[in-house]
Parts: structure tokens; C-alpha cells; sequence
């Protein structure tokens, strides 16, 4: 698994605190709602080229420990 912690981060002064994928402004709810709509790898890839593969695993691994830290606080 991606070691996420190297590649999101939160700025308060960027995208409201939203964590971000290094360096843009583009958020793991961005890259997780164009995978919900299908968009594949390679198609955001292509579309957003200051992304890389590592990034949209990055985003993935983000977005399972946040579920798997919900699961386990409740």
C-alpha cells in the first residue's frame, strides 16, 4: 500500500483544509468522485498531468484508513 501520509496534506490556506494531493489543489474527494464516475487511471492521468498513479493510490489508501479509523471509533 501507497504510504499516503508522504503525498496528502492539509493547508488551512488551500482548499478550505481540505486534504490535497502534494503541491495542487486538487483534493482526494476530486480524485474519488472521478473514479465514482468511471473515469479510469489512465483517463485522470491524462486529464490532470501533475498527477501520477502514485497520487490516485495515495488518495485510495487515504480515503480506506479514514473508513477503517470510522470503523473502529465507533
Amino acid at each position: 500500500m501507497v504510504d499516503y501520509k508522504k503525498i496528502i496534506q492539509r493547508n488551512p490556506n488551500k482548499r478550505f483544509g481540505k486534504p490535497c494531493v502534494r503541491n495542487t489543489r486538487i483534493t482526494v474527494y476530486d480524485v474519488l468522485g472521478w473514479l465514482a464516475a468511471g473515469m479510469g487511471f489512465n483517463e485522470i492521468l491524462e486529464d490532470f498531468p501533475e498527477l501520477t498513479l502514485e497520487d490516485i493510490q495515495a488518495c485510495l489508501a487515504y480515503a480506506a484508513d479514514r473508513e477503517h479509523k470510522l470503523q473502529h471509533s465507533a
